[in-house]
């Protein structure tokens, strides 16, 4: 007979073999190109209502991508927050991202902000229209992204070097619409119009517009926004001096691309991943967005900022953006082509 010691150990491990194992913290690991102050905010109430911790890395893009092509299936990260739509379609095309089944985000993200497999979702609308300096250019002088060409503009025009996405995206755009001949003749014409040599962000082609140093600049609206309320008064009184046009109204429309998120493919919390990218989805989260980052909502109806509805309402191109990051590679090598550097 076992003497009383043993017994009472016995009797205690049987004891905690019968108490439920407490649950493991429900968590979801980003990787994120988008800056802190972008995202973060979001995430901290998306943890706060749900009780899902949230990990956040941030890095640039491309080296995002190679980490997770390095890590494979062995990455900590579930989702993959990064802009345009090309870095979406390479992260797809890399095979570091999986196919998200969702009937809400089905139903409320536009068939033409998500990848038809369902392997990216876009989280955020912004357009990149013309900006012209009020008093140097008529608006009624505008009209398309093909008029751009036009030798009227020659030596009035600012946008940021081809090695850009955005500008790689825009150039798809106009590849899908017009043909890539016609699209290499507009973009030989775009070159020989520029005020400068390509250099620096969206903000310093509005910052040199405002100088005196070109006419028009090509810019994404939210980094107007930004400047528009920036700490900085020199950014303030540039993007005081600028107008916004929307151009292409009467036919495709303005170009538009997305920021957006991926659920990776070794995710290891999925539904958790998921979760998240619905809720960024909902209302709450696209308010914030447009009110935070001067970006437009994906879904429609959602209200926008007042900086936004200032500057009108616009025709958005409607293709699907996937066509887009399908036709990034012939867009880089055509704008080699034209000397855009």
């Amino acid at each position: 007979m076992p003497c009383a010691p043993v017994r009472l150990i016995a009797a205690g491990l049987a004891t905690l073999a019968a108490l439920p194992l407490p649950a493991l913290a429900a968590e979801v690991n980003i990787y994120s190109a988008r800056s802190e102050e972008l995202i973060k905010p979001l995430l901290d109430r998306f943890a706060q209502e749900t009780g899902v911790k949230v990990n956040l890395v941030t890095g640039k893009e491309d080296a995002l991508l190679q980490r997770l092509q390095s890590e494979g299936v062995n990455s900590p990260a579930d989702l993959l927050i990064t802009t345009d739509v090309g870095r979406l379609h390479r992260a797809k095309e890399a095979g570091v991202t999986q196919a998200v089944i969702s009937p809400r985000l089905e139903s409320a993200i536009p068939s033409a902000y998500r990848d038809p497999t369902g392997h990216w979702f876009g989280l955020t609308l912004r357009a990149r229209p013309i900006l012209y300096v009020e008093g140097k250019v008529k608006p009624e002088e505008l009209s398309t992204y093909e008029d751009l060409a036009n030798p009227k503009w020659k030596g009035r025009i600012c946008i940021r070097s081809s090695d850009n996405v955005y500008n790689q995206s825009l150039v798809a755009s106009l590849i899908a619409a017009d043909g890539a001949e016609a699209t290499e003749t507009w973009a030989k014409g775009l070159v020989a119009n520029l005020a400068r040599p390509p250099k620096g962000g969206d903000r310093d082609q509005i910052l040199a517009a405002a100088a005196g140093q070109c006419d028009l600049a090509i810019a994404n609206t939210y980094y107007l926004a930004g400047m528009l309320t920036a700490p900085e008064a020199n950014q303030r009184e540039a993007a005081a001096k600028m107008k916004v046009f929307w151009p292409n109204q009467a036919g495709r429309g303005v170009h538009v691309n997305v920021s957006g998120a991926a659920l990776t493919q070794g995710a290891k919390n999925k539904a958790e991943a998921v979760q998240l990218l619905e809720y960024l989805s909902g209302d709450q989260a696209q308010t914030w967005y447009a009110e935070t980052n001067g970006e437009y909502p994906v879904r429609a109806g959602v209200p926008i900022s007042a900086t936004l509805a200032a500057w009108g309402e616009f025709t958005a191109d409607g293709i699907n953006l996937t066509r887009l990051g399908e036709l990034n590679g012939e867009a880089v090598r055509l704008m080699d082509r034209a000397g855009w550097k």
